[in-house]
């Protein structure tokens, strides 16, 4: 017994920054953004917008394409780095606003690489038995560790969540790899606020070593992912669809070269919605899914990568 996705949902902020609205808050343009990250707009929250208001709603739209009512959810498993709320935990926070009354919850926090990995625990739970149903969410609001006045890391972030419900099924392919080096953890760090460096010190918002992050992704992606590939005995142009971490329009780019395929096997979204963290990549399965261009068979892969530092994939058929 594995896990199925059975429904998927996202939420995203109405509020739009555009390219040029950062331009008159610090000094960049619009074809220097686009150049090197490939990111056109980002939507960041407003009024009481947060990132659990965002991670339930994402729920719900993944519950209402299930079919399923909240109460059969048996977990709730919310990924982020980002959360409004220490406590309780964000997925708790969620299980009140949806009713979610018999689901056990517990938020997980590997950043970018954080919704795969939710995902493969997710599955880990189905096959021990102890799940049968579990709602999985990856919501970030990045603007809150955002420092606006850099303009080196404030064109890249962005707010949002996406969520997939995870059920129990018969013969339904699964596999997976992950990998974490805490020993290269500086190159993207942000400290946590309290009475001591209230109001936020530099060191408190994300910060980030873009070099040493592109060589990171540019080389460990390829890496897992043939590692994976090699557990399901697959060749990399079998795979319909890879569903990277929408860090940076170039770095999706230099991962398909070193993949020897087509960027159209690469689908992105990241113009429209920056770098979400654990966003990313549900926002981009339930926009392919809703657009439907998720098709029954196809093979998929599902990555990760990001501050830890931390990167994993997942294999699934769609059903």
């Amino acid at each position: 017994m594995t896990g199925r996705i059975i429904g998927t949902g996202a939420c995203v902020p109405e509020r739009v920054v555009s390219n040029d609205d950062l331009s008159k808050m610090v000094e960049t343009n619009d074809e220097w953004i686009r150049e090197r990250t490939g990111i056109a707009r980002r939507h960041i929250i407003s009024g009481g917008e947060t990132t659990v208001t965002l991670a339930a709603e994402a729920g719900r739209r993944a519950l209402d394409m299930a079919g399923i009512a909240a109460e059969e959810l048996d977990m709730i498993l919310l990924s982020s780095i980002s959360s409004n709320v220490i406590l309780p935990c964000a997925a708790c926070a969620v299980q009140g606003l949806i009713g979610a009354v018999n689901a056990v919850c517990y938020d997980l926090n590997a950043a970018c690489s954080g919704f795969v990995f939710a995902y493969n625990a997710a599955q880990a739970y189905i096959m021990s038995g102890m799940c049968r149903t579990v709602l999985i969410i990856g919501a970030d609001c990045l603007s809150d560790l955002t420092n606006w006045k850099d303009r080196s890391s404030c064109i890249l972030f962005g707010d949002g969540a996406g969520a997939a419900v995870v059920q129990a099924a018969e013969g339904v392919p699964f596999e997976f790899a992950m990998h974490s080096d805490g020993n290269r953890g500086g190159s993207m760090t942000c400290q946590s606020r309290n009475q001591e460096n209230c109001p936020p010190r530099e060191e408190t918002y994300m910060q980030m070593d873009g070099k040493e992050i592109f060589k990171f992704a540019s080389m460990k992606v390829p890496a897992v992912l043939h590692e994976l590939l090699e557990k399901v005995s697959l060749k990399p142009e079998e795979i319909d669809a890879y569903l990277l971490h929408q860090a940076n329009g170039r770095i999706i780019e230099a991962i398909a070269r070193r993949m020897g395929l087509d960027i159209s096997r690469f689908p992105m979204n990241v113009a429209e919605y920056a770098n979400t963290s654990s966003g990313t990549v549900p926002i981009l399965l339930d926009e392919l899914n809703r657009k439907g261009k998720l098709l029954k068979g196809q093979k998929l892969i599902m990555c990760g990568f990001g501050a830890g530092l931390s990167w994993g994939a997942a294999y699934l058929e769609w059903q």
